[in-house]
């Protein structure tokens, strides 16, 4: 079976593929920068793309040395000091902002078609009656198929003003028809709290997937409801959560803390030092909390496992976060491009910074990843190498450290065996999505009136869409030893059914069960 190319779903598209846009800390507060008419190297520049721009023998697009250029600046100051093109950008405040106006579906493009994995419940396209594994050919009579369909022509005839029409003609391969359907465009949210549910009649779950406008407001419904069900006690999943807003982080720490308590402090290149304090308002300041971190958790992740940690007000449980300490502002420009510039470190309460170092490039910082493999961090907390210098004291008297990352309290090893650190990354990506659809797409009478427990059992119960999964994935890469971590796939396998099928809680239900880190935190 030839994996497709998987496309984020439309009530998300606007995630960035290089996580670094999103993953940085950032503070909204206005930028002025001051015009300096004699200033010689501003002069240079203008000049010289002037020059190029009328006198050069062929024609060039000056936006795109303009683009280089800029990039070329940053690339000599840190790695979250970074260009966003006008093209990127507005994908990217969609996705901060929380929310765009669409028509509400998860798909992906199966054989150069938008094939509709689920639409989103009570969004414009369930209205209006688009049903899973409905085809959308076109939109307002504009073709959406064939091999030159772009995401952003897609994105583009999809998306529109609050209330205004578009005319979809969907093929329902169920009955094998061809009709067109009206579906008036509204507000989608693009969540960053995936879910929050109970893990047991005393202790709530709350995910959340990066720190955006909404994510306070979205954090505190989740977790109103979670006290409502009588939890006393919280984990909050933070694994591969990139950062985001600072204010929301802190906002979040606020209500596990009592008031007055330090939660972050920020010093800029003028020594001025900023400091966020705890207020009297948290809901949750007395029950027990946990957090969840691995490898990908960056930035506003740190901000909030450093407050708790550092308070002790709770545990940490997880892998060495990623070590990202730099604070950044954005900087419009009129044409829709925009520049995040770090303009602080941030510490955490104890006077921990957590940045590590980006001396040897870019490339080598963002892929450091591979270094704590070859290490053996990522399976032993004893291979986590920190100087002593770096040690901190928390008011308790627990030992925390700096330079690099948040390191645990409690450190749960990959699931996966060494040598397959792929196996959880294929689990969590689009590939596993893609495959569940097909499967659904041929076979979606046999699911059909299929409880929460039936599903689980038919996927779980036999090794038939293990196989079949096997195959796939070894028609792309021999390499890989599933068979090590049979059952770590069949569960997100079956999750993903359930999700297809059923919806985002039933999903969780599923992974979280047998998750490692889960009943690390459980334990503690």
């Amino acid at each position: 079976m030839k994996v497709d190319k998987v496309y984020f779903p439309l009530i998300i598209f606007a995630a960035v593929a290089m996580g670094f846009l999103l993953g940085g800390i950032f503070v909204r507060i206005p930028v002025s920068v001051k015009q300096n008419t004699e200033n010689q190297t501003k002069q240079k520049l203008n000049k010289l793309i002037d020059f190029i721009n009328n006198e050069y023998v062929d024609n060039v697009n000056t936006d795109s040395i303009v683009d280089q250029t800029v990039n070329g600046i940053l690339s000599k100051l840190d790695p979250h000091s970074v260009y966003i093109a006008k093209n990127e950008a507005q994908g990217v405040a969609e996705s901060m902002k929380g929310d765009f106006v669409g028509i509400g579906v998860n798909f992906f493009v199966d054989n150069d078609t938008v094939a509709v994995i689920k639409p989103l419940e009570g969004g414009p396209s369930e209205k209006a009656g688009i049903i899973a594994g409905d085809r959308i050919l076109s939109a307002n009579n504009e073709t959406l198929f064939g091999k030159k369909i772009t995401t952003e022509k897609l994105y583009s005839k999809l998306k529109g003003e609050p209330n205004s029409e578009v005319i979809l003609t969907v093929f329902r391969k169920s009955t094998k028809k061809k009709f067109n359907l009206k579906v008036i465009r509204n507000i989608i949210p693009i969540k960053s709290v995936d879910i929050a549910i109970m893990l047991n009649k005393n202790t709530g779950y709350i995910k959340i997937n990066r720190f955006a406008e909404t994510t306070y407001k979205e954090f505190q419904i989740g977790l109103n409801k979670l006290i409502k069900q009588g939890a006393n006690s919280l984990v909050v999943d933070l694994r591969d959560n990139g950062g985001g807003y600072l204010d929301q982080a802190v906002s979040i720490a606020d209500e596990f803390l009592k008031d007055k308590k330090l939660i972050v402090f920020t010093k800029n290149k003028k020594k001025h030092i900023e400091k966020t304090y705890a207020t009297s308002d948290g809901v949750f300041e007395n029950g027990k909390v946990t957090l969840l971190i691995n490898e990908n958790s960056a930035s506003a992740s740190e901000i909030l496992a450093g407050a708790i940690q550092d308070n002790d007000r709770g545990l940490v449980v997880g892998r060495r976060s990623f070590g990202k300490g730099l604070v950044q502002r954005e900087m419009p420009f009129e044409d829709g491009s925009t520049v995040r510039l770090t303009v602080a470190r941030y510490y955490t309460p104890t006077g921990r910074s957590i940045q590590k170092s980006y001396k040897e490039g870019n490339e080598e910082y963002f892929n450091e990843f591979m270094k704590r493999y070859e290490n053996g961090e990522l399976y032993a907390k004893d291979s986590i190498k920190i100087a002593d210098t770096l040690k901190f004291k928390t008011p308790k008297g627990r030992i925390v450290y700096g330079g690099g990352g948040i390191v645990p309290d409690v450190f749960v090893p990959l699931e996966s065996t060494k040598g397959n650190e792929v196996i959880p990354m294929i689990m969590q990506s689009g590939i596993v999505s893609n495959y569940v659809f097909k499967e659904l797409d041929r076979h979606r009478n046999q699911f059909t009136n299929l409880n929460f427990a039936q599903i689980i059992t038919k996927i779980e119960g036999s090794d038939l869409y293990y196989n079949e999964f096997k195959k796939m994935i070894e028609l792309n890469n021999t390499m890989i030893d599933l068979d090590s971590s049979k059952n770590y796939i069949k569960r997100y396998i079956a999750a993903e059914f359930c999700r297809q099928l059923l919806g985002e809680s039933q999903y969780y239900q599923v992974v979280l069960k047998d998750d490692t880190m889960i009943k690390e935190a459980l334990k503690n």
